[in-house]
């Protein structure tokens, strides 16, 4: 941001300190203008306070200036996403994670920008494929805070229409996305604590959040994560998700489990069952919420689960107030 020298009217000058108007000239110009704006406030009632005011105005810039920056900044975050308009975004790197999964890294219009999405949403990705326009939502695992690029983690199926269309993708090819989309919006402290029961790549969804959680020091609510997976060659984000498991002892906890585990496997084997749920996650409460994702049989399975554990019944299509959402 640019910086240029603020003028002062006679009477704010003459009741700022001497390292108040160095302050003041060396902000950049919207800032010196909106703490300028402060001070001739301040100045106008120098007349009842006398002496006191050069040393009332150089705390309050103190105090203000970062208040003008946050303001300054906020201002500079557009999110990119249209919920209407598709938008074309070219990928810029590719990162394999298996023989089939990758993230694929996708630049922004600027170094600036940002996705703009919700915590907790997702967003459509489109490709015209024989002939025809296929829609497939997929959830960043990027913060919104990354500027100038988001990351989607996709499993390319060779069956696959918009996967199979992303596995293939060249550098600087182009993909068409819309959003935000979804019925879960994630708040600080909206709940007490969370559990999480994921498979494959229904990992996304929670990872968002986890992170968002996590990188919240005002944030106290408590993470519990089943991840099934078939092998352990299968775990996607292993080492992301055990470093913040280590890093937050406190506030969260991974639990993986696998349909074929190797030998001397410390986790759970098998399919999730009601047991795990129980042992692992939040018991039922007005102040928890449970979020299910992955393949479409293991969701129908813990959604009986839960039921039967006590857990409200979960709709056919979920909304932010029900207690168990299923992405």
């Amino acid at each position: 941001m640019q910086s240029v020298r603020v003028f002062l009217l006679p009477s704010v000058s003459s009741v700022l300190s001497s390292q108040s108007k160095r302050s003041l000239h060396n902000m950049p110009s919207t800032e010196g203008l909106l703490v300028a704006g402060f001070a001739a406030v301040i100045a106008s009632f120098s007349h009842f306070t006398g002496s006191y005011i050069p040393s009332l105005i150089s705390v309050a810039l103190l105090a203000v200036y970062p208040l003008t920056r946050h303001m300054t900044n906020a201002d500079t975050r557009v999110p990119t996403l249209s919920k209407t308009e598709w938008k074309e975004f070219p990928l810029k790197e590719k990162i394999i994670i298996s023989h089939n999964t990758a993230i694929y890294r996708f630049a922004l219009p600027s170094p600036d920008a940002v996705l703009g999405l919700p915590i907790g949403q997702h967003i459509s990705v489109s490709a015209e494929i024989d002939g025809k326009e296929i829609a497939r939502s997929y959830t960043p695992t990027s913060s919104d805070d990354e500027k100038g690029h988001f990351d989607l983690l996709i499993k390319s199926y060779p069956t696959g229409n918009v996967s199979k269309f992303i596995g293939e993708l060249k550098i600087g090819q182009k993909v068409r996305i819309r959003g935000p989309k979804g019925f879960f919006r994630y708040e600080p402290n909206c709940v007490r604590a969370l559990g999480m029961i994921a498979g494959g790549t229904g990992i996304t969804p929670m990872l968002q959040i986890i992170k968002a959680v996590l990188k919240n020091p005002a944030d106290k609510t408590k993470l519990n994560l089943i991840y099934a997976n078939v092998t352990e060659e299968d775990i996607l984000l292993r080492e992301e998700l055990e470093t913040l498991a280590a890093k937050h002892p406190d506030q969260f906890s991974v639990y993986h489990v696998l349909n074929n585990p190797p030998e001397n496997w410390n986790g759970g084997v098998g399919f999730v069952s009601k047991e795990m749920i129980k042992e692992h996650c939040p018991p039922p409460a007005d102040d928890i919420k449970v979020l299910i994702c992955g393949p479409p049989p293991m969701v129908k399975a813990m959604s009986t689960y839960t039921e039967e554990l006590g857990y409200p019944k979960s709709n056919a299509i979920s909304k932010m107030h029900d207690v168990v959402f299923k992405f």
